[in-house]
Formats: structure tokens, sequence, C-alpha cells
């Protein structure tokens, strides 16, 4: 190439050199003389979905972040360190972390970021965390198979330091509970392309239609940013292990039923799995099957909360009883809420009639009444007949208490009953 005249900026010599050297390699390499080379010189861009930057939930903040999390994942590989605070504080030009903490909490429970899993060390030390980021926000089902915390999260975040994160948390909790009321199966498959039309319509032509994990309802209450005062709010940091490295693992979600991912394996055990869990509107405690994720319990609990209380065990009971019928030769149940939604809408309709939960039942009374005689026996000390009599009498008075609380008949009920 001829030399040019003086004065010429340095960039234009390296612009000049670069091209002779894309000649040379071009000439070099075979079969390529028939092929054009193009060189862009312009600042690197990047791109970015749409939908992040006109979503109407987000704040500019959160948005930023959004992109400079996207950004360290291009650059670095699609597997690679998750940015510090400080990293991306410093990348968005924001002086406090605090406020990254909150993007971060915002992008979690709208769903465009979801954290997957925390590691640990074989000594138990806490490793990371694995997130994954989305270009689009995830539906409710992928959410709660890749995030076994995501519902405690929500409930976690109902109390956060800062109103936005309190109001976006309340606004997805709000629309599963309409959902849930208004008979929509929450973990049903939607398809892609019809989530993103309703979101266009509410980001486009401003339309009071559900976006994404927010009904329309709630839309507009975050539109008008309402935020509900929580009497029990305390102050707290949501940020946790800033400092320390965390994975960015990228992956596509898997769309299907609510169900974790150990769900579909057969166990051989036969007691009755039971975690027991307070229920906010009964005296007595829920025993919930054990093959319930933690974010199915937290959804079961917003479901039987449209049930009388008198019924909500016995639903359960049912549940479990139709898990146990796997091993019996009954085809597999792979979308536990499913079945337990249908449950529920036929208890409020007043079609609920226990079946499989019956054994289930009975089996865990007569536990209940195997350990109060255990416990008779091994009681230290003498103990006459009639102390004896009397504990007993005691403990089947309390047995007799939950039979009719869960209109069952009793023990002195079939006595009085003629042979």
């Amino acid at each position: 190439m001829a030399e040019g005249p003086r004065g010429l900026r340095p960039e234009t010599h390296a612009l000049d050199a670069l091209i002779q050297a894309t000649i040379d390699r071009a000439q070099q390499a075979p079969g390529s003389l028939h092929t054009d080379t193009m060189l862009f010189m312009g600042n690197r861009h990047q791109a970015f979905p749409t939908l992040v930057v006109q979503d109407p939930v987000l704040e500019p903040v959160d948005k930023l972040v959004w992109m400079v999390i996207l950004l360290q994942a291009h650059e670095m590989g699609n597997t690679t360190a998750f940015p510090s605070y400080e990293y991306l504080a410093r990348k968005t030009n924001v002086a406090s972390t605090s406020t990254i903490s909150r993007a971060i909490a915002i992008l979690r429970a709208t769903r465009w970021l979801t954290l997957c899993a925390r590691l640990r060390a074989t000594s138990g030390r806490f490793g990371g965390n694995v997130y994954a980021l989305h270009d689009e926000p995830l539906p409710l089902a992928d959410a709660l198979h890749l995030d076994p915390d995501y519902m405690n999260f929500l409930r976690q975040s109902l109390t956060h330091h800062h109103a936005r994160v309190r109001l976006v948390a309340r606004g997805v909790l709000d629309t599963i509970d309409e959902d849930i009321h208004e008979g929509i199966d929450i973990c049903a498959v939607q398809h892609p392309l019809d989530r993103r039309v309703q979101a266009v319509e509410v980001i486009q032509r401003d339309l009071p239609r559900r976006y994404f994990a927010f009904s329309a309802k709630v839309m507009g209450r975050l539109r008008n940013g309402v935020v509900e005062k929580d009497p029990d709010h305390q102050d707290q940091n949501s940020k946790t292990d800033e400092n320390r490295p965390q994975n960015l693992y990228p992956q596509k979600s898997k769309a299907g039923s609510c169900s974790s991912s150990y769900i579909n394996t057969t166990t051989t055990e036969t007691t009755e799995a039971t975690k027991i869990f307070s229920h906010a509107d009964t005296e007595a405690a829920l025993i919930y099957p054990r093959r319930l994720s933690e974010n199915q319990r937290a959804l079961a609990d917003r479901y039987l909360n449209t049930v009388p209380a008198d019924v909500r065990q016995s639903i359960l009971d049912e549940l479990e009883g139709r898990l146990r019928s796997e091993q019996k030769g009954m085809r597999p149940l792979y979308d536990e809420l499913r079945f337990l939604h249908a449950l529920c809408r036929a208890a409020k309709q007043g079609e609920f009639i226990p079946n499989l939960g019956i054994k289930v039942h009975d089996e865990r009374i007569a536990r209940a009444l195997e350990r109060s005689r255990r416990q008779i026996q091994e009681a230290p000390g003498p103990e006459d007949a009639a102390n004896r009599h009397n504990t007993l009498a005691a403990g089947q008075k309390r047995l007799d208490a939950i039979r009719r609380s869960l209109k069952m008949p009793t023990l002195a009920d079939r006595d009085s009953k003629p042979r």
C-alpha cells in the first residue's frame, strides 16, 4: 500500500498495518483469493434483548446490572465467575453495593436471574453460588425447578430493607394467589409466543395485561408504586457472601411441571413421609408428603388456603396415598401440585371424598396411639393399674378429639353402634 501523506493519526497508521497483515494472510491461505475480507474497526457492540430494556417492572439500575452480568458472561465465556458486588458497582457507576444487592434481588424475584445452587466444600464451608441469566423471565414452573429456594426467597423478601424489593416480591406472590383463587393451573405450560405477545402489549400499547410473573391487577399496582406497610418489617441486608467467587452458568430452562428433579424416583419406604409445617389457619400442624420439595410445600400451602381448614390434612393424606400407590403399579404422578390443585378444586365444590388417604390417616392415628402406649409403659417409677387406666383414657380422649376434628368416627362411636 502506498505511503500516505504526513500528519496522519497513529490510528490510521495502525489500521494501514492491520490491513496489510490481513492481505498477507489472505494471500498465503490456499483458495482465499476468491474470498472477500472485511475488517470492522468501530467500537465493540453487544446485543441486548429488547425486553430487558423496555421491562416496565425493572428500574434503570436493575437493567444495567443485568447487562453488565451479560457482558461478563460473554467476555469470559458462558461459564464464568459471577461478578462481585464491587465489580458491578464500578461498571454500572453506582456508588453503593447495597443498590447492587437490591437490583440482584429484584432480578431474581422477577426471574430474569436464577440462583440454581449453593456450592459447599467437603468441609461444609460455603464456596459460592451458581446463577443462571435468562434472556426473558422464566415461567414459574421452570424457576421452581431450577431454584429450590425460590418461594422461601420471595417470603423473605417481604421483609427486605428496600421498599421496592418488598413491592415486587409481594406482586409475584399476589399473582400466584390470584391465579390459584381463579382456578388457574399455575404450573401449566404456556406457549412462549403467548407470553411474549402479552409482554409486547403491556410495553407498546400500555394495555392492562399480564406481564410474565405479574397479573394485570398487580401490574397496575407496580406502575403506581403502591407499597403496602408491613408492621413486622425488620431491616435486614440481603447481601451475603458478596466477595466470594461465584459461578454464572446460563442454561436452557426445562419446561414442564413444577416437580422437583428427584420426584420421579420411586421410593421403597412405606412409612408416611412427613415433615410437619405449621399452617397459619389451623391449630394443628399439617403433615406433608416427604416427596414434596420446599417450593412445592410453599405452593401447597397457598392451594390449601382456598379450602376449609378441616379438609386440608385429608387432602394431603390423599396426595400421600396417591404417591404410595406408585409402588403398587399405578402410573407415576409426575406433577404433584396439579393433582393437589384438582383435589382442592373438588373440595371447594363439595365433591372431595377421601379414598387413598384413608389408610394414610389410619396409620398415622395407629402410630400415635402406639407411641402413647409405649411412653406409658416406659414411664419411670411405680404405676398401679388405676393410674395406667387413667393415662390411657386421657390419651384416648386426645385421639378422639383428633378424629372428631377430621370428622372421623371415634372409638366410642364405633362401640355404640349395634352389631
